[in-house]
């Protein structure tokens, strides 16, 4: 079984009642608040190393490196292939910081974003600026509703009640 089978079989394992499960996240966060509190205060884009030893480094197991792994993915300037990592599987990232900020008020995860030692990589202004993006981009735009009498869009010359309203 690979290390990112057992972190999904963690998951589902923890989710089998509430308090076990508001337990595991809560214990994992913890872990992942130290490794951002730590990639954020050295401003370290890059990590390099294999899963064992990054692990062993941040001082969490394996598993959970992969779940760390599996969260910041989508904030990597070229995402990994998480389902085939083992033990000894060197890693190679380098890490968008901005696109990890956007990707945190996405969640959201304040307790991330929150975090003191953004301030080394983006002043204010700038994180204020990656997060009004960020909710510009989730907001639900409509077309232009179009009248009962007006003309039908699809080309036909009929009024839109007659066409494709009805």
């Amino acid at each position: 079984m690979s290390l990112y089978q057992k972190w999904r079989k963690i998951i589902e394992e923890s989710s089998k009642n509430q308090q076990e499960q508001l337990s595991f996240w809560e214990d994992f966060c913890i872990q992942e608040t130290k490794i951002y509190k730590d990639i954020l205060s050295k401003v370290q884009k890059n990590l390099k190393g294999s899963v064992e030893e990054l692990s062993k480094e941040y001082g969490m197991s394996e598993v959970y490196f992969i779940g760390f792994l599996d969260g910041i993915n989508e904030s990597l300037v070229e995402p990994l292939d998480i389902e085939s990592l083992e033990k000894n599987s060197m890693v190679e990232i380098e890490i968008d910081f901005e696109k990890l900020l956007y990707n945190m008020y996405a969640v959201p995860a304040e307790w991330l974003y929150s975090l003191a030692e953004w301030e080394n990589i983006f002043d204010g202004e700038k994180r204020k600026e990656i997060e009004k993006q960020q909710k510009r981009d989730k907001i639900l735009v409509k077309g232009p509703k179009i009248g009962r009498n007006a003309p039908c869009p699809c080309g036909s010359g009929k009024k839109y009640k007659k066409c494709c309203g009805q």
